[in-house]
């Protein structure tokens, strides 16, 4: 499969069957979305950084909602959680997105907002792929990221919801989370990456940290 990286929560998956699927496509952050297409949009949750489903081209199937389905070849299921550490209380629900397909089992965290807690890592052991946000603030911060991480234990993290050039939403920069790991451990792979179940089992390097596509097609 093919892994792009839009910028803030929004990557753009495309698997063998050629199943395009686009998560948290944002709105008016400082930077625009590039031009895309898809097949499948999931949405975290209801706010403008993560559900400007009219700006992505196609005519996608919206999936923000719990759910268990196959679409397109590929197994899509959504958890509900939480988008703060009060049960929804300052910042409303969030919606945890897992695609099982090409022999990788892939999971987008949304705005996770709720510290590490036994529900939520039980429902993501085995994940091969995890993506998740950083930036403190509005989600969890560096040190609680690396908590789920330590204790989920995906072969591959990527990091997402930080802070880059241009972006207007009050969040910390990639370099706090990035700095509890061994500067070894990290690849650098700007905008794009292939993965499949080789490159994964071989990898030696533990955080995959992408820089946004700024243009798309």
């Amino acid at each position: 499969m093919k892994l792009e990286y839009y910028g803030h929560s929004c990557f753009r998956m495309t698997f063998s069957s050629g199943t395009r699927i686009v998560t948290d496509p944002y709105g008016d952050v400082g930077f625009s979305l590039p031009r895309t297409e898809a097949d499948i949009v999931t949405v975290s949750h209801g706010h403008y950084d993560h559900c400007n489903v009219a700006a992505v081209g196609g005519t996608p199937t919206v999936l923000s909602s719990p759910i268990s389905c196959e679409r397109g070849g590929v197994h899509i299921s959504a958890i509900p959680g939480f988008h703060d550490d009060a049960h929804g209380a300052k910042r409303g629900k969030n919606l945890i997105f897992r695609f099982r397909a090409d022999g990788l089992d892939l999971c987008h965290l949304g705005d996770l907002g709720e510290p590490a807690n036994e529900r939520i890592i039980e429902e993501l052991r085995g994940v091969d792929v995890l993506f998740i946000p950083v930036g403190g603030h509005y989600t969890i911060d560096a040190m609680e990221a690396k908590e789920y991480v330590s204790r989920i234990s995906p072969k591959l993290v990527v990091p997402m919801h930080f802070y880059t050039d241009g972006l207007q939403v009050d969040i910390a920069g990639p370099q706090p989370f990035l700095s509890l790991f061994e500067t070894s451990s990290v690849l650098r792979c700007g905008g794009s990456v292939d993965l499949d179940r080789d490159f994964v089992a071989s990898q030696s390097k533990k955080i995959i940290f992408m820089e946004r596509i700024k243009y798309g097609s």
